[in-house]
């Protein structure tokens, strides 16, 4: 199964040096990996640049004018340029385990979606990742809150996994579903912008749909970087966005990734 890795970025070019050498390092690579650029400047271009040529895959750049926080509609451009028949999406300050993308493979099943964890890195391990450019991590490994999330371990997957139709703790920052999927709901709702409520929106009309989301314990491991957290200045426009959706129990956006299909 073909499967693409759309990758969200702004401006943080030392972060998505590390995230996509750790893309570069999987056990199952993907068969490219599409950057949704919501608007960065020359470096994080240049980056992209000199990292293809590297790349054993494929590389593609989906990149919008800068015109505040729009993930959404990032996401929907990048999708609409990938070719995967699964699609995982991480965001560019994510260090992938070398299993992520086998892992996120394996839980693929139709009728769900996938949602995946984090391991947190503190603003001390965040600099010395950068600095010394890591992209492993130990359980011994200094600067981690939530320590348990890096455990892998396929049986604790098995037996803790669960299937459910809630929308708490969404985050499309480690989730997966098949392109089918995407486009059964008109992808993202290019309507959003700034920080929050995108990803969840997105998912419940997936889970109008008929969709479970499957989340993933023990299992596809991703390491966060520390980072400022993002304005919120238009936050109760998104709440409003998703109680709408929630309320009407709406499947399809109006204005989603529709507009950015090839072909």
């Amino acid at each position: 199964m073909k499967v693409s890795l759309i990758i969200t970025t702004y401006n943080r070019p030392d972060a998505l040096n590390l995230v996509l050498k750790s893309a570069f390092a999987q056990k199952r690579l993907p068969d490219e990996i599409v950057i949704a650029d919501d608007g960065s400047g020359e470096e994080t271009k240049e980056l992209i640049q000199h990292l293809a040529q590297k790349s054993p895959i494929p590389i593609l750049h989906a990149w919008q004018e800068d015109k505040g926080f729009r993930a959404a509609m990032a996401r929907n451009r990048a999708i609409a340029l990938s070719s995967g028949e699964y699609i995982v999406m991480i965001d560019g300050d994510m260090i992938l385990h070398p299993c992520f993308i086998e892992d996120h493979l394996t839980a693929a099943e139709h009728g769900c979606f996938v949602q995946g964890g984090r391991v947190l890195l503190d603003e001390k391990a965040t600099e010395k990742a950068i600095r010394e450019s890591q992209w492993n991590f130990s359980i011994f490994s200094r600067g981690i809150d939530n320590r348990k999330n890096m455990l892998r371990c396929k049986f604790l997957t098995r037996i803790l996994g669960e299937k459910s139709r809630k929308l708490e703790g969404i985050r499309t920052c480690n989730f997966s579903l098949f392109r089918e999927d995407i486009f059964s709901v008109n992808g993202f709702d290019n309507r959003f912008i700034g920080w929050g409520r995108e990803d969840s929106e997105f998912a419940a009309r997936l889970l109008n749909r008929g969709l479970q989301r499957k989340n993933l314990k023990f299992s596809a491991v991703a390491f966060h970087l520390n980072h400022k957290e993002s304005k919120r200045m238009n936050l109760p426009e998104n709440d409003k966005k998703l109680r709408h959706t929630i309320e009407n129990k709406s499947i399809l956006c109006n204005d989603g990734i529709a507009k950015f299909r090839q072909g």
